[in-house]
C-alpha cells in the first residue's frame, strides 16, 4: 500500500457510500456562524425554485404539518406530537434540528431514524437533481435549506399522513417556511437567543417566530412574556388567525404515569401538543377522536408517556467505560440548554435528578436509579461546560449556579473544554484539531467567569499552569481548562478510579455541540 504523504501513516480507507453522501453535504456549508445572510432571509425566494427543481410543490400542497416555531422547547412539543398522532395510528414523519451524532436523527418515520438505505436514496436523488441545474441565479442550497427540501421530499415518498416540522431558527426565513397552508401552528416558550439573527428584544424575536403564522390557519401557544405574547397577539390579528393560550398539562390527566421526557417543564410542551394534536385531527376529519376537557383519549396517554427519543434533553448516560465496580460511579447528565431561560430549567433538571433520599419529595424515584452501593458512597457534582462565543457566559453560568445552589446542589469543580465536532463538516469522519492548535481563549474567559462567581467577586483566583497536555492546561480551585473533550473525560475516569469512595454527577450543558460530542464520545 502507498504511503501517504510519506510520513508512515497508511492512507485512508475508501469512504464508505454513507460518508460519501455527508460529504457532499459538508460541501454545503458555505459559513460556519449561523448569523450568515441566509439566516436573515437572503434570497428566500430561491426555496421555491428549488420546489419546482425537485418537483415538490404539489406534494407540499398536499401534505398535512404541523407548524412549530419557538426558543425553548419546540423540539420537546414536536416529540411529543409525533408520539399522540403515531398511538392514533398515523404515519408519521418527524423533522428536527439539530442533529446531535448522525444527521439522520433529524429525520423520523413512525418514530424512528430514517435508514441508511433509504436517506442515500433520497438523499443523491435530490443532490444531483439540484445539482445538475445549478446556476449563478440558482446556487447550490445552503445547509440547512438542503435538509429541510430533503425532508420534504422523504415526507412525499414515503406518504406519511401527518408531517411535524421544527423551525431550525426564527421563523419568518426558515426553510420550513416554504410551507403555505399547514393544518395548524404552534409556538413553544419564547427567551433571548439568536440575537444576532433575531433581534435583541423579545418583541422582534416573537415576530420572527410569529412569521410562521398563515392566513386564517390556526396557532397555539402556551404562556409567554407579556411584551412577546402582545407581538403574537398584533400579528394573528393582521392574517386573521386565531391564536389560542394553552395551558400546561394538568399531570392529574395521565391516570399516575409519568411524561416520556424528563423535567417539569415538560408540561408545558405536551400542553401545547395535545392541543396541536387535537386540532390536526379535527381538522383533517378525524372526528372520532372528541374535545377533551377531563381526561384524555387513551391514545393520547400512550403517546405522551411512551418512552421517546430526544437526544441531549435531560438525558441520564451512566459511563459504561470506567472499569468500575459500579457504572453508576460516573454519571453524564446531558442537557443542551444555552439560554438563561433553559439554563435555569437544566438546573433544576439536575438538581432533582442528583438529590438524595429525604431532600426531595420524589425519593423513591432517587432510589430506584441508584443501586443501594452506589448510594453509600460520596456524590461529588461536577460541571462540563462550553458555550458558543455570541452567547453571554455572565448570563448563563450565575443562572445555572445560582438554581443549582437554591436546591443544596454545589459543584465541586467546573471544566470548561473546546468542542470537539467542527461546524463545516458533517460526520464522524471529520477530525477536530489536535490538542496543540486548539485556540483556548474562550474557555478561560468562561473559567475566569466561573472562579468570580465561586469567589463571590473577592480574593484572588489562585491558578496553576501545566504544560502535561493529558491533564488540564489550568487548574484554579474550583475549575480547570482542558484541551480536549477526550482529556477531560479521562481526567473523570482517572479521578473515579483513583478513589473509591466518590462517585461523580457531571453536568454536559451550555452547548447542543458539546452533549453531540460526549454522547458519541462514550458510547463509541
Amino acid at each position: 500500500m502507498v504511503e501517504a504523504g510519506g510520513n508512515g501513516s497508511s492512507a485512508p480507507p475508501p469512504a464508505t457510500p454513507y460518508e460519501k453522501a455527508l460529504a457532499a453535504l459538508s460541501s454545503l456549508i458555505t459559513k460556519r456562524s449561523r448569523a450568515d445572510k441566509s439566516n436573515r432571509g437572503d434570497r428566500f425566494d430561491l426555496l421555491f425554485d428549488y420546489l419546482k427543481i425537485l418537483e415538490l410543490e404539489e406534494p407540499i400542497a398536499q401534505m398535512k404539518i404541523i407548524h412549530v416555531a419557538g426558543t425553548k422547547g419546540k423540539g420537546s412539543t414536536c416529540t411529543f406530537t409525533e408520539s399522540i398522532l403515531r398511538h392514533c395510528g398515523f404515519r408519521t414523519g418527524l423533522f428536527t434540528s439539530p442533529h446531535l451524532i448522525d444527521v439522520r436523527e433529524r429525520f423520523r418515520l413512525d418514530g424512528v431514524d430514517i435508514n441508511e438505505e433509504k436517506f442515500l436514496a433520497y438523499f443523491w436523488w435530490c443532490f444531483e437533481r439540484l445539482e445538475e441545474k445549478a446556476t449563478d441565479d440558482i446556487p447550490m442550497p445552503t445547509y440547512f435549506r438542503f435538509l429541510a427540501l430533503l425532508a420534504f421530499k422523504i415526507f412525499a415518498a414515503e406518504q406519511v399522513d401527518v408531517a411535524i416540522l421544527e423551525v431550525g431558527l426564527g421563523g419568518r426565513f426558515d426553510a420550513t417556511n416554504v410551507v403555505q397552508a399547514p393544518v395548524v401552528c404552534g409556538i413553544s416558550s419564547l427567551g433571548y437567543d439568536h440575537m444576532e439573527i433575531l433581534g435583541n428584544t423579545l418583541g422582534a424575536i416573537a415576530g420572527e417566530k410569529a412569521g410562521i403564522f398563515k392566513s386564517r390557519v390556526p396557532a397555539f401557544t402556551v404562556p409567554q412574556p407579556d411584551e412577546a405574547m402582545r407581538v403574537l397577539e398584533e400579528k394573528a390579528s393582521r392574517l386573521d388567525v386565531p391564536l389560542q393560550l394553552v395551558r400546561p398539562l394538568d399531570p392529574n390527566m395521565l391516570n399516575g404515569l409519568k411524561l416520556g421526557l424528563e423535567g417539569e417543564h415538560q408540561y408545558v410542551n405536551a400542553g401545547l401538543a395535545i392541543a396541536l394534536s387535537s386540532t390536526w385531527l379535527q381538522r383533517t376529519g378525524h372526528l372520532e377522536y372528541p374535545e377533551h376537557s377531563t381526561s384524555l383519549p387513551e391514545q393520547y396517554i400512550k403517546g405522551l408517556t411512551a418512552k421517546v427519543s430526544l437526544q441531549g434533553r435531560a438525558q441520564i448516560v451512566p459511563d459504561r467505560f470506567i472499569n468500575s465496580e459500579s457504572p453508576e460511579d460516573l454519571v453524564f447528565y446531558l442537557d443542551g440548554a444555552h439560554s438563561p431561560e433553559s439554563m435555569e430549567i437544566c438546573a433544576r433538571w439536575f438538581s432533582h435528578s442528583v438529590q438524595p433520599p429525604g431532600t426531595s419529595r420524589s425519593s423513591h424515584d432517587w432510589v430506584q436509579r441508584h443501586p443501594i452501593e452506589t448510594v453509600r458512597k460520596n456524590s461529588e457534582q461536577i460541571l462540563l461546560f462550553n458555550c458558543m462565543s455570541v452567547r453571554d457566559p455572565q448570563l448563563l453560568l450565575p443562572n445555572l449556579m445560582k438554581t443549582c445552589a437554591s436546591h443544596g446542589v454545589y459543584f465541586k469543580k467546573a471544566l470548561f473544554v473546546p468542542n470537539t465536532s467542527v461546524n463545516h463538516k458533517v460526520g464522524s469522519h471529520s477530525l477536530p484539531p489536535t490538542d496543540s492548535q486548539v485556540d483556548l481563549s474562550w474557555q478561560f474567559a468562561l473559567q475566569k467567569v466561573w472562579e468570580n462567581l465561586m469567589m463571590g467577586n473577592k480574593g484572588t483566583v489562585r491558578e496553576e499552569l501545566t504544560d502535561d497536555k493529558e491533564i488540564a492546561v489550568k487548574s484554579c480551585e474550583n475549575s480547570a481548562v482542558f484541551p480536549s473533550l477526550p482529556s477531560a473525560i479521562q481526567w473523570l475516569r482517572d479521578s473515579v478510579r483513583q478513589s473509591k469512595s466518590v462517585r461523580f454527577q457531571v453536568l454536559v450543558t451550555g452547548s447542543l455541540h458539546l452533549v453531540g460530542d460526549v454522547l458519541r464520545f462514550i458510547k463509541k
